[in-house]
């Protein structure tokens, strides 16, 4: 019989955002000089976004109101690192006063360090395929370390740093890669680089060094920000699909290992494992399944499942033994209906694994804000309030009061 308390008291409840997707203005960065390009595959800019840099104790006035004891948002290495070796006073300020207003509303801050955009500087030497590149991390951990490690309890080094694995693994049409390296090619030339990567833009034949890089810089990064508190917990989060099986003859394991390996061997170096799963794939002998017509799905097309997070949870920590916290988690769709009874019903599954011995530390909405998300731009909504982009309101959808009652009731149990 199911416990009547599946979540601990001390049980992370939040929502995330991304200093790139909702500060706005993010100019010294590799994907601002990408979205802006003539050839690229993002939709449009991301230009002020949510207006976040400014707005910020909005948001956390609504985490709070929400009764959110968690609030997940990164820090932009281009802010507090804009030039090679030159660090920013004023934006290292910026974000203590971040963490200072998460700890004044009674949220824990859990801090991504790298959430895919990064310094223009660094992309131009080639990214993370630059064999300096975990030098480079080091050094910005170093300072993020000792400027906030001890006021924090739980880092990610780095956010889904195997997504382009995922949407190879899910297989991405050539025409999308062949894109992709025209606009990978037109910001070389436009910065006089050899060559231009980012973590959620790099050409299919940069996969190995770019891992090798990112392992490297989180073991560094990890060691660097955990020198200036030991008992800070660092680990990364992981795009988790929930892989399932079709047939003896399956395709799933063997996509497993393309998409997860590397990092489930760099999780030995790792206190916790991020996961974020937003959607269900079938793997047959040849590929993905087509989704059933019956299946609920997401407004672009893919399977969702209110299984599926606590699958992909349960895998992550059966093959890496670590703790687990849900990082992300949410659906694109306009109707907010949907949005609130997936939310429940993941919940529910979830509070099944826990019963069942799952180490979960929290579970963390995708997204507060609807916001901008990379290729589509503004196209889709993940958050749980709408945002005028002229008045800059935020305006709580019912899901998100939805959510703050299922986070009362649990907390009440």
């Amino acid at each position: 019989m199911r416990n009547a308390q599946p979540f601990s008291p001390d049980f992370l409840w939040g929502a995330a955002t991304a200093g790139h997707q909702v500060e706005g203005n993010n100019v010294n960065s590799d994907i601002w000089l990408l979205e802006n390009l003539n050839t690229t595959v993002f939709k449009e800019p991301s230009g002020d976004a949510c207006n976040s840099f400014v707005l910020w104790e909005k948001d956390l006035d609504i985490a709070q109101g929400l009764g959110l004891t968690c609030y997940r948002f990164s820090l932009e290495w281009a802010r507090i690192e804009p030039a090679e070796g030159r660090f920013s006073p004023a934006m290292i300020d910026h974000y203590q006063r971040i963490i200072d207003g998460c700890h004044a509303r009674g949220m824990e801050p859990v801090v991504t360090v790298n959430h895919f955009s990064s310094p223009l500087w660094f992309a131009r030497q080639g990214g993370w395929t630059n064999p300096q590149a975990a030098d480079h991390f080091e050094r910005y951990c170093a300072q993020v370390g000792e400027a906030f490690a001890a006021q924090l309890r739980y880092v990610l080094t780095f956010n889904e740093p195997n997504i382009l694995r995922t949407l190879d693994v899910l297989g991405m049409p050539d025409a999308i890669w062949t894109l992709q390296q025209a606009m990978l090619d037109e910001a070389a030339s436009h910065t006089g680089a050899a060559s231009f990567t980012a973590i959620n833009a790099c050409n299919r034949q940069d996969f190995a060094p770019m891992m090798a890089g990112l392992i490297a810089g989180h073991k560094r990064g990890r060691a660097a920000l955990k020198k200036h508190n030991p008992a800070l917990q660092v680990g990364f989060s992981l795009a988790l699909l929930d892989d399932q099986a079709a047939g003896d003859a399956s395709l799933r394991d063997r996509k497993r290992e393309d998409n997860y390996a590397d990092w489930i061997a760099a999780a030995k170096d790792a206190d916790f494992i991020g996961v974020q799963n937003y959607e269900r794939v079938v793997w047959g002998e040849t590929g993905p399944l087509p989704v059933p017509d019956s299946a609920q799905k997401n407004k672009t097309g893919s399977w969702i499942d209110p299984t599926s997070l606590a699958n992909a949870a349960e895998y992550i920590h059966q093959a890496t033994g670590k703790p687990v916290m849900v990082t992300e988690h949410g659906l694109a769709t306009d109707d907010d209906a949907q949005r609130a009874a997936f939310l429940e019903a993941s919940l529910l599954h979830l509070a099944k694994s826990i019963d069942n011995g799952l180490p979960l530390l929290g579970y963390i909405h995708w997204t507060l804000l609807d916001n901008f998300e990379w290729v589509h731009g503004y196209n889709i909504c993940f958050g749980l309030c709408e945002v005028n982009r002229t008045t800059w309101e935020r305006i709580p959808k019912p899901s998100a009061l939805h959510y703050r009652e299922l986070i009362k009731k649990y907390r009440n149990q």
